[in-house]
């Protein structure tokens, strides 16, 4: 029978990430709840070994339940009656499953019902899920709104709403409207302020809300009257048994058909407020827009999985001129590439998810009364900033690949892929959102820009260039035994890059501001060459049978794909940019 986690080999070796036993020690308090809870683990093999146990349990849901069940979730789909989201009849099925299978709250600490996993464990889940069917992971993974709330709502809002969560129970986040899309200071959803009933009212309109008529809700609102910018806006949770918000449409959408996307309309909706007023967009939406965005990145590499899965499947079966496509150069070619792009995109991913689990580690400990040390202080600082610095590139890197792998599916295909009874054509609809929503890919390189013009990144690649050779450092079987795989000479090609890099980003140092958001892209795109092309080395050292070909490959795409925007940057000039100017 199919398994989504031990089919891939790949997900369980990034339990074995070198930072996972700071991260695990941290997540777990240093094991503080082993008295206290039954299920609890006593030490870092014991949780490794309960994060496998529930992974293999996600693992079989996804394959023999989740996956079976997407076909008829995307005919169907979600639809309208008397105000209301209804969704498909097979995400009822999912859902149950879920429910029955605890495998709600997953984030969430143990005294509300949740299994304390950190951000890495539930990435890999997310991953799973998405493998099997991209929309209905939106539905599963908003769980980790409640992350908000644990981190800035009040003790009493955190016992009222997240075990309900664990529970099985939804939640959205609303966030956008008709003139606030990507520009969410433009937010205009009124929340006034009930004296005499002693709540917040909120009304007005909310567009684009994905799982938009949840159970529990986290609406970006404008307190503070006569305000026009992100100073004014304040987070608040709504209920929906409470009542007061109707569902006035359901998007018809291009892919992600078993997600609905709803318009809301706010009519005099009691709410709470969370945490602080005036702080909605300028620290809680920043928060869980990251948490979102590293949540879109395990969803392209879901995806990219599954795309890789269909192109390899069909490529060995179909035959025409006496042989196999997949030994037609043009075919393995794009496999390969497909492949690269996919490891290369998963370890980026978990390295991403390690930083953020380090720092939010840091931070609950800081949350439940300790005092952090000077080093934990300094420790808190980097992990906070590297994981500032990944995260769009994370997920800028990885909805990008995961789109060029889902056309790639199809392209192995041939016509067939064009036809609607194939796999791939979902697969490829589905895909088109993963680099426009939570932040487009152009909004992740205006986060990340700023850490290629101060050296963040170029520090990063130095520091993981003078690092020893991954297996050597771990002192792993795969050293001991060589495997034929001699990550050297990739290495020095890839220092080549750097060096390069470095020239480049002190070029840009010298353009206007409009010049250099103009190239910022592509200095993006080769920060992301040279990033995933270390990470992969360092995964091909430690694990060859898994990474060595496709680190081969990657390293070769990265140098092309440098090289072109290297010469791009290399010619640019500010009297270029009317060329490109619309008229």
């Amino acid at each position: 029978m199919a398994n989504y986690y031990t089919d891939h080999p790949e997900l369980e070796f990034y339990l074995g990430h070198p930072l996972m036993l700071r991260v695990v020690d941290l997540r777990e308090h240093f094991y503080e709840d082993k008295d206290l809870y039954d299920d609890a683990p006593v030490d870092f093999e014991d949780c490794i070994e309960n994060y496998k146990r529930v992974l293999e349990i996600m693992g079989d849901l996804a394959a023999n339940v989740i996956e079976p069940n997407s076909e008829s979730v995307d005919l169907e789909g979600p639809h309208l009656e008397n105000g209301r989201m209804i969704y498909a009849s097979k995400t009822f099925e999912n859902l149950d499953a879920i429910r029955k299978a605890g495998l709600s709250g997953v984030a969430q600490p143990r005294r509300y019902g949740g299994l304390n996993f950190p951000a890495t464990t539930f990435s890999m889940l997310s991953e799973i899920v998405s493998a099997a069917d991209s929309s209905f992971q939106n539905i599963w993974s908003l769980q980790s709104c409640a992350d908000t709330l644990y981190e800035f709502g009040s003790e009493e809002q955190r016992q009222r709403y997240i075990p309900r969560v664990c529970a099985g129970e939804t939640m959205s986040m609303d966030l956008t409207e008709p003139d606030a899309g990507s520009d969410l200071q433009r937010v205009m959803l009124k929340a006034t302020y009930d004296e005499a009933e002693g709540c917040w009212r909120l009304n007005g309109v909310k567009r684009f809300i994905t799982n938009g008529d949840s159970d529990i809700h986290l609406v970006l609102a404008r307190s503070e009257e006569g305000t026009t910018d992100g100073r004014g806006l304040s987070m608040f949770i709504y209920d929906k048994k409470d009542g007061g918000v109707d569902v006035r449409h359901i998007e018809h959408k291009l892919g992600i058909h078993g997600s609905p996307t709803c318009e809301l309309v706010f009519k005099n909706a009691k709410a709470e407020l969370v945490g602080s007023t005036r702080l909605g967009l300028i620290k809680y939406v920043m928060a869980l827009m990251n948490g979102a965005r590293l949540g879109i990145a395990a969803q392209s590499v879901g995806l990219s999985q599954a795309a890789y899965n269909e192109a390899l499947a069909y490529a060995r079966e179909r035959a025409q001129f006496g042989k196999k496509i997949i030994q037609f150069p043009g075919v393995y070619d794009m496999l390969a590439t497909m492949k690269a792009k996919l490891d290369a995109g998963r370890s980026l991913l978990y390295q991403t998810a390690c930083y953020v689990d380090i720092f939010k580690g840091l931070e609950d400990l800081q949350r439940c009364g300790r005092e952090l040390s000077p080093e934990e202080k300094a420790e808190l600082k980097k992990y906070s900033r590297l994981a500032d610095a990944f995260t769009p590139l994370c997920k800028g890197m990885n909805s990008e690949y995961c789109n060029q792998n889902a056309y790639d599916a199809i392209s192995v295909h041939g016509g067939s892929g064009f036809i609607m009874e194939y796999k791939c054509q979902r697969l490829y609809r589905d895909a088109r959102i993963f680099s426009i929503y939570e932040g487009t890919t152009q909004l992740q390189v205006v986060a990340a820009v700023r850490y290629i013009t101060n050296g963040t990144y170029l520090n990063i690649m130095k520091e993981m260039l003078a690092e020893p050779a991954a297996a050597e450092a771990a002192g792993t079987q795969a050293a001991a035994e060589p495997s034929g795989f001699d990550p050297a000479p990739l290495r020095k090609r890839v220092e080549d890059m750097v060096t390069r890099y470095e020239s480049a980003t002190e070029s840009a140092k010298t353009y206007g501001q409009e010049t250099l958001n103009f190239i910022a892209r592509h200095l993006f795109e080769m920060t992301g060459d040279i990033i995933m092309s270390l990470l992969i080395l360092r995964d091909a050292g430690v694990a060859p049978e898994l990474f060595a070909r496709s680190a081969k490959v990657y390293v070769r795409l990265a140098e092309a794909d440098f090289a072109r925007h290297e010469a791009f940057i290399a010619t640019v000039s500010e009297e270029d940019l009317e060329n490109y100017r619309a008229e």
